[in-house]
């Protein structure tokens, strides 16, 4: 579906960055990341926008581990990524002026979509 969108609309100016989230043919989560001109990539993790060189770095150190001196990694759960993904998103608020207020956490699973909103300025 988002394929097609961003196809249709290639003639009309738009920037986008694209990140797509749900759950495989196995029941696994999965992310693809599109860029503008339409190349696609599958990944563990994927920030996008623009504070996404900003969200990036702390998500390869805090959910891929990139140099870290583990003996063991934690598991990664539910309450971890999402303790990380408002921590990263609050950082970024504060030194990008194009985040907005909140942000929108779907936690997709087995069971459906659950939906948070996170505000993250109170000025």
């Amino acid at each position: 579906m988002l394929s097609i969108l961003m196809y249709n609309k290639r003639f009309i100016p738009y920037y986008v960055s694209n990140v797509l989230a749900g759950l495989d043919s196995e029941g696994k989560g999965v992310v693809y990341s599109y860029d503008p001109i339409g190349h696609c990539e599958r990944a563990k993790y994927r920030a996008g926008g623009s504070s996404g060189p900003l969200l990036q770095p702390v998500l390869d150190n805090q959910i891929g581990y990139k140099n870290m001196l583990l003996d063991e990694k934690p598991a990664l759960t539910k309450e971890r990524a999402t303790a990380v993904a408002i921590d990263t998103f609050i950082s970024a608020a504060e030194r990008d002026i194009y985040t907005g207020d909140a942000f929108y956490i779907n936690i997709i699973n087995k069971d459906g979509v659950e939906a948070k909103e996170i505000p993250l300025r109170k000025d």
